[in-house]
C-alpha cells in the first residue's frame, strides 16, 4: 500500500482538486443564509444528518465494505467530532459575526496547521518550495482579511468571529492529519466518512439539544435546498474526493484548495451579495494565485 503524500499531481488529483474548489467556495455563501432565524447547531444536524444518510447510500452503491472494526470505529469517532462536530460549529458561529468572505480568507490558512501537523505526526517534510509559495499566498490573504476588516460595520464583533473561525481551523486541521495517517488508509475513504458523519451529527444532535433545546427547522424552499446543497454537494460529493487528495498528495498539498476557495466565495459574493472590489483585493487574489503556482511548481512541495 502507497504511503501517505507519496502520490503526484495525477490528472485525478487535479481534477478532485478543481471541484472541490469550487463547490466549497459557494458554500460559503450558502452557509450564510443557513444562520438566520434556525439556531446554527440545528442547521449543522440538518445537514449532516442529510449527509449521513448520503454517504452510507453510497458505501452500499460501491460496494464499499461498512465493517470497520474497534481501532477504525475510534479513528471515525475522532474524525466525527473534529470534522462534522467542532469545525461546522464554530463555522456556522463565525459567520453570525463575520462575513463569509472573512471566514473564507481565515480559513485559507489551513495549509499551514496542516503541514506542521503533518511534519509532526507523519513525517512529511517541508520543503523550501512550499514555504515561500505559503509566505506569498499568506501575504495575499492578508491583504483579503484587511480588505474585508475595512467593511465591516462598527460594532461587529469581529474578533469573536475570528476566534471562532480559529478553533474551526485547528479542528479541521486534526482531522485532515488524521484521515492522511496509516490507521485511513486501512479503510475505504467513503466507509469511514459514512461512520465519522454519523458519530458527528450524534455529536452535533447533543450540542444542539443542550443549546437550543426542541428542534428547530425554517420551512422555507431556499433553507431546504441550501441544506440540500451542503448535505450532498458540499459533503457527499466532496469530502470522499479530499479523502483521497489527503492520501495522495498529503495534508499540506491537499489544503491548497483552500487558498483559492476564498477567491470563488468572493467571486460569488460580487455577483450575489454586491461585494466590492478594492486595490487590496485585487492585489490580495493575485498573491494567492501567485503563491499557488510557485509550491505547485516546486520540485516535491510540502506532502
Amino acid at each position: 500500500m502507497s504511503a501517505p503524500g507519496e502520490h503526484g499531481w495525477t490528472a485525478r488529483a487535479i481534477g478532485g482538486f478543481a471541484l472541490i474548489t469550487l463547490v466549497w467556495g459557494s458554500t460559503w455563501l450558502v452557509i450564510k443564509d443557513q444562520v438566520g432565524s434556525v439556531p446554527p447547531s440545528w442547521s449543522v444536524v440538518w445537514r449532516f444528518a442529510l449527509a449521513c444518510i448520503g454517504m452510507f447510500a453510497l458505501a452500499r452503491l460501491r460496494g464499499e465494505p461498512l465493517k470497520l472494526g474497534a481501532a477504525g470505529q475510534r479513528l471515525a469517532v475522532l474524525v466525527g467530532v473534529l470534522q462534522f462536530c467542532l469545525n461546522f460549529q464554530f463555522v456556522y458561529r463565525a459567520e453570525q459575526y463575520l462575513t463569509s468572505g472573512i471566514v473564507a480568507v481565515l480559513f485559507a490558512l489551513l495549509m499551514v496547521p496542516n503541514a506542521l501537523l503533518a511534519r509532526r505526526f507523519l513525517g512529511q517534510r517541508i520543503t523550501r518550495g512550499f514555504l515561500t509559495g505559503s509566505a506569498i499566498a499568506l501575504s495575499g490573504i492578508a491583504l483579503l482579511l484587511l480588505h474585508e476588516y475595512r467593511l465591516a460595520p462598527p460594532g461587529a464583533q469581529v474578533p469573536l468571529g475570528v476566534a471562532f473561525t480559529l478553533v474551526a481551523l485547528l479542528s479541521a486541521s486534526a482531522a485532515n492529519v488524521l484521515q492522511a495517517g496509516p490507521q485511513a488508509h486501512r479503510h475505504s475513504p467513503v466507509s469511514l466518512l459514512a461512520w465519522a458523519m454519523l458519530w458527528g451529527v450524534l455529536a452535533d444532535l447533543v450540542v444542539a439539544l443542550a443549546l437550543y433545546g426542541a428542534p428547530r427547522f425554517e420551512p422555507r424552499p431556499a433553507y431546504f435546498g441550501g441544506i440540500a446543497y451542503l448535505a450532498l454537494m458540499g459533503s457527499v460529493l466532496t469530502f470522499p474526493i479530499y479523502a483521497r487528495l489527503l492520501r495522495d498528495l498529503g495534508p499540506g498539498r491537499a489544503a491548497y484548495s483552500s487558498v483559492i476557495i476564498p477567491v470563488v466565495a468572493m467571486l460569488l459574493s460580487t455577483l450575489f451579495e454586491g461585494y466590492e472590489w478594492s486595490l487590496l483585493a485585487a492585489a490580495g487574489s493575485v498573491l494567492v494565485a501567485a503563491g499557488l503556482v510557485v509550491a505547485l511548481r516546486a520540485r516535491r512541495p510540502s506532502r
